[in-house]
């Protein structure tokens, strides 16, 4: 029979494993306080099944129960609280005292780093703008890597009309076509960060970021047969943006979360009499109240074009100069939005609402990206060429989010 011999060492290592795998409420170290050489003590154990024990508990004693402190201003004093309430014995109690101490020097402008979790832009215990913008180191999932941006959908629509024959002030009016009400409306978008850390350090408890971002809208005419189903519009859109994170409590217990800026361009690709095509550039921001409640501010300048190359004079008096959204997170299954675009004194611009509702299940039980998606808009700048034409639409189909 073959025995196994250990050093002393090993022996006291299989020990200290040992006592891990008892009840959780009686040997499990609290997060954050185990020592960090435990790992060392298990790989000197040299029985298998100790050995793995070991492993399993160490590991299980670093993953955090609950997000950390969503940025660094805000950590030194929920980690000095919860990692006295933590200590229960000497040695944590220690590491307790330079936790606090850390705090202590976090809250005197040494900004106390955030450990990362494995889900990273997935991790539901981060709030949906923080995954969204990538805002904390935990809610990272790294660069040139493509991401939804807003939603990849095909829907069947209805308008209250249809314009037949665009007019441009600048370009005229093509001949008319016999557009039919309802068509198909498809909506591709992705976004991939291309670079992050710019003017937040590797201390820092948030995350700036850049992003390239690239939206295509397009009207097909598939049930109209009569005149070969053609594709109506397609608007092309994209923009590069830069998220500054921000960490401030404002009244009625809302959060403000990020500021950013982002320069966009628009174009429908057509040649005259249809060519439509804007640049502008744009500020932004959002708060968060809670996880139910979600408002996104941006306003925007047009960026100024000769009279000789402007296809679509006078657009941001239709389309509007600045948008608020309103997000609402009935439950873990629907979601409604209101969003509302418009210009002081002009009284055009557009409104749109929308539900979504979530289908099925994602990996692992997860949530699913997949939603039945019902919109309603009214008002001007629902298509690039339809800037100055006004209609009613309700469209019912599918999109996909953030995949």
């Amino acid at each position: 029979m073959q025995r196994t011999f250990r050093t002393p060492a090993a022996a006291l290592a299989t020990l200290a494993c040992g006592a891990w795998t008892l009840p959780a409420q009686a040997q499990a170290p609290a997060p954050g306080i185990l020592d960090p050489e435990a790992w060392r003590q298990c790989a000197a154990t040299t029985d298998n099944s100790a050995r793995l024990a070991c492993f399993d508990a160490w590991a299980r004693s670093q993953q955090p129960l609950t997000a950390p402190p969503a940025t660094g201003w805000s950590a030194p004093a929920a980690l000095a609280s919860s990692a006295s309430s933590a200590a229960s014995t000497p040695a944590q109690a220690s590491e307790a005292a330079a936790v606090t101490t850390a705090a202590g020097d976090a809250g005197q402008g040494l900004a106390l780093p955030v450990a990362p979790t494995n889900g990273g832009c997935r991790d539901p215990r981060y709030s949906e703008i923080s995954r969204f913008y990538e805002l904390e180191p935990g809610s990272d999932c790294g660069t040139f890597s493509f991401r939804g941006y807003r939603p990849m959908s095909v829907s069947a629509v209805l308008g209250s009309r249809v314009d037949d024959q665009p007019h441009s002030p600048s370009r005229g009016s093509p001949d008319s076509e016999t557009y039919q009400k309802h068509e198909m409306r498809i909506q591709l978008s992705a976004r991939t960060k291309i670079a992050s850390g710019l003017l937040t350090g590797p201390a820092s408890g948030g995350k700036d970021s850049l992003w390239f971002g690239y939206t295509q809208q397009s009207y097909w005419q598939l049930f109209n047969g009569a005149i070969s189903r053609p594709f109506r519009t397609t608007d092309h859109e994209p923009e590069v943006f830069y998220v500054y994170p921000t960490d401030a409590q404002l009244p009625f217990g809302w959060r403000w979360r990020y500021s950013g800026v982002g320069l966009v361009h628009q174009s429908n690709g057509q040649s005259n009499p249809l060519s439509r095509s804007w640049n502008r550039w744009y500020l932004m921001t959002g708060a968060e109240l809670g996880n139910r409640w979600q408002l996104h501010l941006k306003a925007w300048k047009r960026i100024h074009e000769s009279t000789l190359e402007d296809d679509n004079p006078h657009i941001q008096d239709y389309i509007g100069r600045g948008e608020i959204k309103l997000g609402w997170n009935v439950n873990d299954q629907n979601y409604l939005g209101f969003t509302a675009r418009g210009s002081l004194g002009q009284g055009r611009g557009s409104g749109r609402i929308e539900w979504l509702r979530t289908l099925g299940e994602g990996w692992n039980g997860g949530k699913s990206n997949l939603r039945l998606h019902v919109q309603l808009f009214s008002g001007y700048g629902d298509s690039l060429v339809d800037y100055n034409y006004k209609r009613t639409v309700l469209s019912v189909g599918l999109s996909l989010l953030d995949f």
